[in-house]
């Protein structure tokens, strides 16, 4: 109980606090009188109940976290949570399954999008409310925003940001302070956020639809609360202003943080990674509208160019909004979209992927062993920008590459062994581990999850939990040698 009372602690904080986000979608239901009422007042007491419980049976041991306790709190945060988040959707739908309330709710809170319901339109607001909420809280990080939050209780929060925050921001603090440097990113996120919510609200939706979806945006998330997604709307401008925020969320929000710092657009242009992530995506949203224009898919260009580009950036970012069904294109663009949702987010975004900054050196590695074939005594350092890259970071992103691409197999051989098509099983692993949500296939955006049996929809659930904490934070918990004194 003494090891474990300083991770118990925090976490019953983190999920009495995550409890009190269930009051803004009980809110509503209250103003528009809907019949969920009741399941937000069970979930809330439950929740409320059950974190209480945890700080009262650990409050007399606590101690100063060390890392290896902040890498357990971040597992536990994340496989716990979604028990939680699922009691609303259990509640206000009892014919909902346990593995699909939880799946539902993971899909949530890391941002996925994959989704096992239909008849969106039909569900009170304050649900749909609640899922893309938790798109929200879940895309820049539950614990980011503990690391705000929990110091002012005096627990220190710098072992959870290290083991949240993906490369380089784990090395990079933008304030003296840890708190500091978490409330700045918070702070970007919300103004966005709410900018978004104004956007989409002044080009026609109503102010709740236009929460709902902003919440989605910028969490890159993807839930909706139309089944037909955005493409319910059949609006250009709000497919517009979703592009325009969908590039902005996957950037590095520290960039954004320095420009809102400095007032300088100066930041983007020096920062590389952002520049290949825009070429990358921008490029491939005119090819494939190129693509699809010549195999006669769309009559004009115009039209192939606005669905291209919306299906492309929304897939690349990993967002997985749609508005067309992408699955009836030649395969080609479907998987180059997925292809692009692997890598192109960059680095301190709400994406999903192994992040442009891991491409970028993974190539420059490749483009180096290339050269030193040629000229085997060269001295050859990697650099990003001006900086050279130790040999130690190359070693652990060629080591991540190696578990992501061991994930990707082994996943997809298990669903293909537990009876899906190989072709489907594919890209639902695809999808999930880069948190993209739709696939491809029984998978595709006209489709959902719900065609999986529970096996594969577990599967599935575990993908997402290893993409959201970039694998490697799971599978250190795992190791024998973690749990060694």
């Amino acid at each position: 109980m003494r090891k474990l009372a300083p991770i118990l602690f925090v976490l019953g904080l983190i999920v009495m606090a995550f409890g009190l986000s269930m009051l803004l979608p009980l809110v509503v239901s209250l103003v528009q009188q809907d019949d969920a009422q009741r399941a937000y007042d069970e979930a809330l007491a439950a929740t409320l109940a059950c974190g209480f419980l945890l700080w009262l049976v650990s409050r007399r041991h606590y101690r100063e976290m060390r890392a290896r306790d902040g890498f357990l709190l971040v597992v536990l945060v994340w496989t716990i949570l979604p028990l939680f988040a699922a009691l609303p959707l259990m509640f206000y739908l009892p014919q909902l399954s346990f593995t699909d309330a939880y799946f539902e709710a993971m899909s949530g809170l890391t941002a996925t999008g994959a989704t096992v319901l239909t008849g969106l339109d039909a569900l009170p607001q304050s649900i749909n409310l609640w899922r893309t909420q938790l798109h929200w809280i879940g895309g820049m990080g539950i614990i980011v925003l503990a690391v705000a939050i929990l110091p002012l209780l005096g627990i220190g929060g710098r072992q959870m940001f290290k083991a949240e925050v993906p490369t380089p921001m784990k090395d990079t603090k933008l304030t003296p302070r840890m708190t500091e440097t978490a409330k700045g990113l918070w702070l970007v996120y919300i103004l966005l956020t709410a900018a978004c919510w104004l956007a989409y609200h002044l080009a026609g939706m109503d102010r709740l639809d236009a929460l709902i979806h902003a919440f989605s945006t910028m969490a890159l998330g993807g839930f909706s609360s139309h089944d037909a997604s955005l493409g319910h709307f059949d609006s250009v401008a709000l497919e517009t202003i979703t592009m325009v925020f969908a590039l902005l969320a996957a950037m590095n929000f520290s960039t954004h943080f320095l420009f809102l710092r400095s007032r300088s657009l100066r930041v983007y242009a020096t920062d590389s990674e952002i520049r290949v992530f825009l070429a990358v995506v921008l490029a491939s949203c005119v090819g494939l509208a190129l693509y699809l224009w010549a195999r006669d898919i769309y009559l004009d260009f115009p039209s192939a160019l606005r669905y291209a580009a919306f299906n492309t950036i929304s897939l690349a970012t990993s967002l997985g909004y749609v508005n067309d069904d992408y699955n009836a294109w030649p395969y080609f663009a479907g998987l180059w979209m997925l292809f692009l949702g692997s890598f192109a987010a960059c680095s301190g975004s709400t994406g999903g992927g192994i992040k442009m900054m891991r491409a970028k050196l993974l190539y420059k590695q490749l483009y180096r062993e290339l050269i030193k074939l040629l000229h085997p005594n060269a001295q050859l350092p990697t650099k990003l920008g001006e900086h050279v890259v130790p040999n130690k970071i190359i070693y652990a992103v060629l080591a991540f590459f190696f578990v992501y691409v061991a994930s990707i197999v082994s996943l997809t051989l298990v669903l293909a062994a537990s009876g899906l098509d190989v072709f489907t099983a594919f890209t639902a692993v695809a999808a999930t581990l880069n948190n993209t949500g739709p696939g491809l296939g029984q998978v595709g955006p006209a489709g959902n999850y719900a065609v999986l049996n529970d096996f594969q929809t577990w599967v599935c659930t575990l993908a997402m939990l290893m993409g959201r904490l970039e694998l490697f934070t799971l599978l250190v918990v795992l190791t024998p040698a973690f749990w060694r004194k």
